[in-house]
């Protein structure tokens, strides 16, 4: 059966140069780090390039990179850190820590927002966006409060692909963080960015983008999976989750994962490269442009130009998106109905959810995501068994009054 991958957004298949890079790792070049034998210093050298390798990634230095387990932890690491830092400066006031996030955010952050409420420990914030999928960088302006500490923004979304305006939400906290020194109040609100799903296709510098902090991950950029890193910028106070050995700066304890962060300091040179993305792009506008043409009743999902080039999440009216997956995947089709992390759950995509406030556009949505070894020929496939899985569909489907109707046609 002819078998094609559009999940990139899930995760990439580990690209031939980052593999070979990271066999020695797991046999020959086995030391531990931490050993000041030559076994261990080869391992801490490979670190070290690694390490250095991010840091120009992202413009900054080597000591504000802290590797993790993957964006999950980066993104834990970056909102519980901060918070506990905040909660030992605060306990002699009345106030908690405030945050500030979005609706549409990656469930590490959502939910660890959410519990670190439950515990008491913070008061969170919630922007809504639009239909879009776009927060109003004025509504973070109009949030922030004396007590805030931090504004936790992602870059780019996991199952919209929609960007969200990093730079200028950075630069309204930079002049916030002005005003309170004039006032004399003492907390600095720090800003986060879950560049997790941006980081193989936008500018991810640090700089460029006023960020405090910022998540990346191995397995989006064709690395393996479990390994990530945290962008830490000089003199953010972070109080670790892990703890035990003096690892990472002290900011994450536990012998290193030297394989995984060699593959990620390779996969980081591989990254950005103009010439795949505008090939991606076009065949993501392709695949977008013959769907909507062939099928009736199609639906883009986010911003129509400001978002991934990779990424395409389109609702079929009157049909669920678990049934196309399915028929999807018996012709040899991987996809996606959202998050990957989600997959698990009956609940409607909170993202489209918070866009469009309607489950029926939730359920009947699906995510198209290319990646470096998409082909013409298998965007072509799906093209054409597509619209036979959505017009059989629709014809069983209990979703809509046109579902039933043997006179529903494609336009093919």
């Amino acid at each position: 059966m002819f078998k094609i991958y559009l999940d990139y957004a899930a995760t990439a298949p580990v690209r031939p140069k980052i593999k070979a890079k990271i066999l020695p790792y797991l046999a020959d070049k086995f030391g531990n780090p931490s050993s000041i034998h030559s076994f261990g210093r080869e391992a801490r050298k490979a670190i070290d390039k690694a390490r250095e390798n991010v840091a120009r990634f992202l413009n900054c230095q080597p000591l504000e990179i802290i590797f993790t387990s993957g964006g999950t932890e980066a993104d834990n690491l970056a909102v519980r850190g901060i918070v506990e830092n905040a909660k030992i400066k605060m306990q002699k006031s009345k106030f908690i820590p405030h945050l500030v996030t979005s609706t549409i955010e990656h469930h590490a952050v959502l939910h660890t927002c959410k519990i670190l409420e439950k515990e008491r420990k913070a008061q969170v914030s919630y922007l809504t966006v639009d239909k879009n999928g776009l927060i109003n960088p004025e509504d973070v302006k109009k949030t922030i409060k004396p007590n805030t500490v931090l504004v936790t923004i992602m870059y780019a979304n996991n199952e919209t692909g929609t960007i969200q305006p990093i730079r200028e939400i950075g630069k309204i906290i930079e002049k916030e963080n002005r005003l309170r020194e004039l006032r004399k109040n003492k907390n600095k609100i720090y800003f986060h960015t879950d560049a997790v799903q941006a980081a193989g296709y936008l500018n991810c510098d640090t700089k460029f983008l006023h960020a405090d902090l910022l998540s990346i991950s191995g397995h989006k950029l064709a690395a393996p999976k479990g390994i990530g890193a945290l962008f830490v910028k000089k003199g953010v106070p972070l109080e670790p989750i892990l703890t035990g050995g003096e690892h990472e700066y002290q900011k994450r304890a536990g012998t290193e994962n030297v394989a995984g962060i060699v593959a990620l300091g390779q996969a980081v040179l591989l990254a950005n490269n103009s010439q795949e993305k505008i090939r991606i792009k076009k065949l993501r506008d392709w695949l977008e442009k013959q769907i909507i043409a062939k099928i009736p009743d199609v639906q883009l999902n986010g911003h129509s130009h400001q978002r991934l080039p990779n990424i395409s999440n389109l609702n079929f009216q009157f049909v669920e998106g678990e049934s196309i997956l399915l028929n999807l995947d018996l012709s040899g089709i991987a996809a996606s109905s959202g998050s990957a992390c989600t997959s698990g759950s009956l609940e409607p995509s909170h993202v489209i959810m918070a866009m469009h406030h309607n489950p029926l556009r939730t359920h009947g949505s699906i995510r198209f995501s290319l990646g470096w070894k998409t082909t013409k020929a298998e965007i072509d496939y799906l093209i054409k068994i597509l619209p036979t899985v959505i017009i059989k569909l629709r014809k069983i489907s209990p979703l809509g009054k046109k579902s039933n109707t043997n006179s529903y046609q494609l336009n093919i």
